[in-house]
């Protein structure tokens, strides 16, 4: 899940050009994006483009909040839709994962938003609930709610970055990267990028088209990379190497915990194909 592309259910150009796109995760969005007085309009437009279908990318829909107008009626849709994937804002703790994945449709996957303070001392909780599939950072609110400053590189949400991979690494989910807002700087979102794939995370929430090369290349394999994965697995694959657990690769040690690792990272070039 390189790429996760945010893009509004009210603009219906917005979701013809989404089927086309080469994001990994067309995300239809129904809460920010969306005024107060066209959110019926938009749950009516995400129902209908489920129903269609056609879209290359994977298809998810963000919801309000269950505690707003629009969240229930935003779940029963979907649901009644045969939606797959829910996004789900603003998910504070463990109970609130619980009610949203118990109203999730049959074979659906939640991905939660981590967006508060009260989220970030929950964050083992709310991952251990059944249902969920990721952990996604809302990196706009969280740093509103925690009153950080600005900064280049994220230093005051460094820990959060850090406690976020933890957290969806101890309970078998993909980590999802913030946004970044200023979409025209492609080199401030390719630093940024990189610093999410240095700290863990699978890949990254975008805003906008333009993001959806610099994210698919940053959390791809290097070629450096692929070729360390190659030598590693065939050194483990051969005769010789059958019941050891460390052998020598290219003058290093590696152990059989690399080997899961060089089989992670194919895997991973496997399904960016």
């Amino acid at each position: 899940m390189r790429s996760a592309l945010f893009l509004p259910a009210s603009n219906p150009r917005a979701i013809e050009k989404a089927r086309t796109l080469d994001c990994d995760v067309a995300i239809l969005d129904l809460e920010d994006a969306v005024a107060p007085e066209t959110k019926a309009d938009a749950r009516a437009a995400a129902v209908q483009a489920i129903r269609d279908g056609g879209f290359a990318p994977r298809l998810g829909v963000r919801i309000n909040g269950l505690d707003t107008d629009w969240g229930a009626d935003d779940l029963k849709a979907l649901s009644d839709a045969g939606a797959t994937l829910i996004v789900a804002p603003k998910v504070d703790d463990a109970d609130a994962a619980r009610a949203l994945t118990a109203a999730l449709p049959s074979g659906a996957v939640l991905w939660a938003m981590i967006e508060t303070p009260r989220a970030l001392l929950n964050l083992n909780a709310i991952a251990a609930v059944d249902g969920l599939e990721a952990l996604m950072l809302g990196v706009n609110d969280l740093a509103q709610g925690l009153r950080t400053g600005a900064s280049p590189d994220r230093e005051p949400l460094k820990p959060w970055l850090a406690a976020t991979v933890a957290a969806a690494r101890a309970h078998g989910l993909l980590a999802v990267d913030g946004v970044y807002n200023a979409f025209t700087d492609a080199q401030g979102f390719a630093a940024e990028a990189a610093q999410g794939r240095l700290y863990g995370f699978d890949g990254k929430s975008l805003i906008h088209p333009s993001q959806i090369a610099a994210a698919n290349a940053a959390f791809s394999p290097s070629e450096t990379e692929i070729a360390w994965a190659r030598a590693v697995v065939a050194a483990f694959s051969a005769p010789e190497a059958g019941g050891k657990g460390a052998i020598r690769v290219d003058d290093q040690m590696v152990e059989r915990l690399h080997f899961s690792e060089a089989e992670r990272v194919l895997g991973v070039l496997d399904r960016g194909r």
